[in-house]
């Protein structure tokens, strides 16, 4: 998180603007040959939409522009369109006081976090919440009190679109958002990109077009393209029509990256057969929270320098640390061999420490460096104590590549924030906890209930790995052995799986061999779409 003396201009005015083949797309879209709409453009900036309007001369009654700042209201504002009215004030604050209404609504809205809004701006953006029923959380962006607005000052018949960042479909802070898009609207079109299409930031984005028509129906589709280019060649007959129903209690919406057949296989595995999840068996929680990794995880060397071996822990920080399912001791101690930071430093208070010239030289140094004014080591009583220091059964990658994994903490080491506690509860044996995880239906489950992000990177929360389907049984304690042996001797996962998902989704819970591809097809769909991000 950066702070805001540290944020651009740029960066808090949400200011990253629309290239120009978006901005015609959207518009093209939702204009289509309608010649006397009320447009508006909630956050206009510099004015590509309105530039593209008159660019195409769109016939239309009016336009809109609202903008915050005021250089760039200028900018709209000299495109000198006709019957065009900008206005240079907060949307939030607009959208609660006007009494107009629009057939359309365009737009890219900021990025802009909770933090950075101003006291009005935050009362206004509440206000909005409120209107619409809903709770205003300070994990919140701009971007989704704009839409929720917008929304409020559409026509009976009207059609939003917007580009959004990709988060949309997968963060939590937006889960209300969806659930509230998914009953307001009766179509809603998302199309993403395969390429980054914003030259200047490492920020996927999906294009979000929603449609009123007063029906009682509520459809949804997913469209993907190379590039903005590439948007030319999309017939726009295919959004006219989406075909896959909206399930309203689904918390995310990389779900209609699937067909329909995969998400009603998803949603009968889920809910009526009833399969178990890892939250039925485990107890997952964030890692140690240590303020500073870099000062209190440490390679054996720095314990050696400083005389620091009364307290150092075991500890597993990072994922190129464990080669395979089960993390033993002497896997540990082959890391201690190399310049991994396989020691957790545990100082006690002040008090005890006296005498301890090592440790006290080296909570000296970390002084200088400044550690002790970091956010969570300055609000501690001393610095340099780190709270909840508890080992696990086993540990979660937090941040994943090719598949996520879960793994056997038998050095009874201690972890980071890099990495979810697993805790089992009574009724499981932690080995064939394990085990019962490396299957192609569990996998698939991790990728949707888990978030991508660029480089292809897939993150999990705790309370998003104990949603993951787990076909577990005791029977599968001696497997856990055989997938450690492959996983060491670097056997493709693939071949990984077709071992496992016969012995734990076919012969334990009798699925099908058709059922077994229809989850390895969605685990693949899902992988590889976000591996393609890198």
């Amino acid at each position: 998180m950066r702070l805001i003396e540290n944020a651009s201009a740029e960066k808090l005015r949400g200011g990253f603007y629309t290239p120009e083949k978006i901005a015609a797309f959207i518009l093209n879209w939702a204009i289509n040959g309608s010649v006397d709409s009320d447009i508006l453009e909630p956050s206009c900036g510099d004015g590509v939409f309105i530039e593209q309007i008159k660019e195409n001369k769109y016939q239309y009654n009016s336009v809109t522009g609202i903008e915050f700042d005021e250089i760039e209201a200028q900018k709209s504002d000299n495109i000198m369109l006709q019957n065009c009215n900008i206005i240079n004030e907060d949307f939030h604050k607009y959208c609660n006081n006007t009494d107009n209404r629009f057939d359309i609504i365009v737009g890219n809205p900021p990025y802009i976090r909770y933090q950075y809004f101003d006291v009005e701006q935050q009362n206004e953006a509440i206000k909005i919440f409120n209107k619409s029923g809903l709770k205003y959380s300070k994990l919140t962006n701009a971007w989704v009190s704009f839409v929720i607005g917008s929304s409020q000052l559409l026509k009976e018949n009207g059609k939003i679109g917007f580009v959004l960042p990709a988060e949309i479909l997968q963060v939590s802070y937006a889960i209300q958002l969806r659930a509230f898009l998914a009953k307001f609207y009766n179509k809603i079109n998302i199309v993403s990109f395969e390429k980054l299409v914003f030259p200047d930031i490492q920020q996927e984005v999906v294009l979000l077009l929603c449609e009123k028509n007063e029906t009682n129906t509520h459809q949804i589709e997913h469209i993907e393209v190379r590039d903005a280019e590439a948007l030319y060649k999309l017939d726009l007959r295919l959004l006219n029509n989406p075909k896959k129903r909206i399930d309203i209690k689904n918390n995310k919406w990389t779900f209609y990256f699937l067909e329909q057949e995969e998400i009603d296989f998803i949603e009968e595995i889920a809910s009526r057969r009833k399969l178990p999840t890892i939250g039925n068996y485990a107890k997952v929680e964030v890692g140690i929270t240590t303020g500073s990794n870099d000062f209190f995880t440490v390679p054996k060397t720095t314990v050696d320098l400083f005389e620091l071996q009364e307290f150092a822990r075991p500890m597993v920080g990072r994922s190129v640390q464990v080669n395979s399912v089960i993390f033993s001791k002497q896997d540990w101690e082959q890391n201690q061999q190399t310049k991994a930071k396989s020691n957790l430093l545990v100082f006690p208070p002040n008090g005890a420490l006296k005498n301890k010239d090592g440790a006290l030289r080296y909570i000296a140094n970390g002084e200088t460096l400044g550690i002790n004014k970091g956010y969570k080591t300055s609000i501690r009583e001393d610095w340099y104590v780190v709270p909840s220091i508890k080992k696990s059964d086993a540990l979660f990658i937090r941040r994943n590549n090719l598949y996520p994994r879960l793994i056997v903490n038998e050095a009874e080491a201690y972890t980071t924030d890099t990495m979810h506690r697993v805790n089992t509860k009574p009724n499981a044996n932690i080995r064939a906890f394990t085990a019962s995880y490396y299957n192609s239906l569990s996998f698939a489950f991790a990728e949707i209930v888990g978030r991508s992000y660029g480089g292809g990177v897939l993150e999990l929360m705790p309370s998003e790995v104990e949603k993951i389907l787990l076909p577990y049984s005791e029977n599968h304690t001696d497997l856990l052995p055989e997938i450690d042996k492959m996983i060491r001797d670097k056997v493709n996962i693939d071949t990984i799986l077709e071992y496992t998902d016969n012995l734990l989704l076919k012969q334990t819970y009798g699925l099908t061999d058709t059922e077994i591809s229809l989850a390895k097809r969605i685990w693949k769909k899902l992988s590889n779409r976000r591996l393609g991000r890198k």
